[in-house]
């Protein structure tokens, strides 16, 4: 299968605009976190991204399944076994083993924490933020509370500074800006 194939059974599987957005947006970061960190697996780091919340829709009653079901439906898939234990263990439900794992569990709520921060600057752009506005809105407690902090931080695991993966995050982002709307 082709990106753009897991792209087609990713709009097929959820629904929600929002949610296919977020999910385009942790692809992005992960495509261009893979190639910073010199990984040769970019496509796959990708695709961990955008099938990562695939059984978003169907778990949201159910949170102790998140990650655990989207795994299993992928299983039928041509993905990398890799890929796939990294979606199970995003949700924070599985031990993160591997590089991949650490990655797609910080930059879940990396995407959050970004689209907010353009979101409260008058034009609504990503291109009119940087990565001191966003640190900045990182630190207050009370902003986009969805967007778990001490997760981003295990940024600090694939042994990066906060600062640096937030602007790896907001590069990767604004690649995509149309596309997200932002």
């Amino acid at each position: 299968m082709t990106r753009d194939d897991y792209l087609e059974l990713m709009k097929a599987k959820v629904k929600n605009v929002n949610l296919q957005k977020h999910m385009l947006a942790a692809e992005a970061i992960l495509r261009d976190l893979a190639v910073f960190l010199g990984k040769e697996e970019v496509e796959a780091y990708g695709l961990a991204g955008l099938l990562h919340d695939i059984d978003y829709e169907d778990t949201v009653k159910n949170p102790k399944a998140h990650g655990l079901e989207g795994a299993a439906y992928l299983q039928e898939y041509a993905l990398p076994e890799y890929v796939i234990d990294a979606i199970r263990s995003h949700s924070g439900l599985v031990e993160r083993k591997t590089e991949l794992d650490k990655a797609l569990y910080a930059v879940d709520p990396l995407t959050g924490l970004i689209v907010a921060s353009a979101l409260v600057h008058p034009d609504r752009k990503l291109v009119s933020i940087d990565t001191q506005f966003i640190m900045k809105r990182f630190g207050e407690k009370a902003f986009a509370r969805g967007a778990k902090r001490e997760q981003i931080a295990t940024c600090s695991e694939l042994g990066l500074e906060l600062e640096e993966f937030i602007f790896i995050g907001l590069k990767a982002m604004t690649k995509i800006a149309e596309e997200l709307g932002l």
